[in-house]
């Protein structure tokens, strides 16, 4: 017990935590506003393996840290766009075609991989981003904090949206068409529009968090990489009954969990147990603070309604 104390309290523990909380945050960000737009992005793993590897290819090709970010958006955006055509005003099953983008999305990073380096046995490394200094120098916290400007931008964009959604007339349009879309129809709106661009949106944000495994946490990409994140914000945003605060608050608790049994298996308990059941350790506490938390859920009402301009 006192070995998971001092885990606790080090400030190790929570620079990891952070870390690995970042491409967290901005997936479940971006799969924030497409849910409370009323669709539900299952496309979110396979779009982020696309934005991992479309942002590292591109620094490796020699553009700046910032121009692999804006790639990997833009190439998040793109699979969002093909998601919102199929989804929206074609009404075509959100589950289907989630799915489908998600396969699409990973055969494409894989494809374009091999065809651009054929030859090539490991992945190459990149200059990825590098901690940033802090202003002032206090020990546990200075350490705790040492993050890339990635990290820092994943918290901005959490600040961002929650504003965007409660605090102007655009969050509102987007948060009455994932609740009433005859509604916003009323009002003159697009919920076409509305609904399509979210998705576009969140799908960047979606990109740009793998992004972060590629330009951030690692120096290269391998295809095992995404491992999952993307089903994991899906969960985040129930448990964080779809308000961002909450969701970012979510992930960093995943982080926490995850980071924990990282550092579990170095102790004396990891000499015993299974390595298998420290893996399962952030999946099982997740999965009973979802089931806690999501009871009083309020699920937004259109979410997974296709809606056809004129109804009621």
């Amino acid at each position: 017990m006192s070995e998971i104390v001092d885990i606790l309290i080090s400030a190790s523990f929570w620079a990891a935590v952070i870390r690995i909380a970042t491409p967290l945050i901005l997936a479940t960000m971006g799969e924030l506003i497409c849910e409370r737009a009323g669709v539900l992005n299952l496309g979110i793993e396979g779009i982020m393996v696309i934005g991992a590897f479309t942002g590292w290819m591109a620094v490796y090709q020699g553009m700046p840290l910032w121009g692999g970010v804006v790639v990997a958006m833009a190439a998040g955006m793109l699979f969002g766009l093909l998601h919102s055509v199929l989804t929206v005003p074609f009404g075509l099953s959100q589950h289907v075609v989630g799915l489908g983008v998600t396969l699409f999305a990973t055969a494409s990073a894989s494809f374009a991989y091999r065809l651009m380096l054929p030859e090539v046995t490991s992945p190459p490394k990149i200059e990825p981003f590098q901690p940033l200094a802090l202003p002032f120098d206090v020990p546990w916290l200075s350490e705790a904090l040492s993050q890339t400007a990635l990290t820092w931008a994943a918290f901005a964009v959490a600040g961002l949206v929650a504003w965007v959604l409660y605090r102007t007339p655009l969050g509102l349009a987007v948060r009455a068409v994932g609740e009433n879309p005859a509604a916003v129809e009323a009002q003159g709106l697009s919920v076409t529009g509305l609904r399509m661009g979210a998705v576009i949106v969140g799908s960047g944000l979606m990109a740009v968090g793998g992004a972060f495994l590629t330009l951030s946490a690692f120096s290269s990409f391998f295809f095992e990489m995404v491992n999952g994140r993307g089903w994991i914000c899906i969960a985040l945003v129930v448990f964080g009954a779809w308000k961002p605060g909450k969701a970012l608050l979510g992930a960093i608790l995943f982080a926490a969990f995850d980071a924990l049994q990282i550092r579990l298996q170095q102790t004396e308990l990891g000499a015993v147990l299974p390595y298998q059941l420290f893996l399962a350790l952030p999946f099982i506490l997740s999965i009973l603070a979802l089931i806690l938390m999501s009871r009083r859920a309020e699920v937004p009402a259109a979410l997974m309604v296709p809606y056809n301009k004129g109804e009621r």
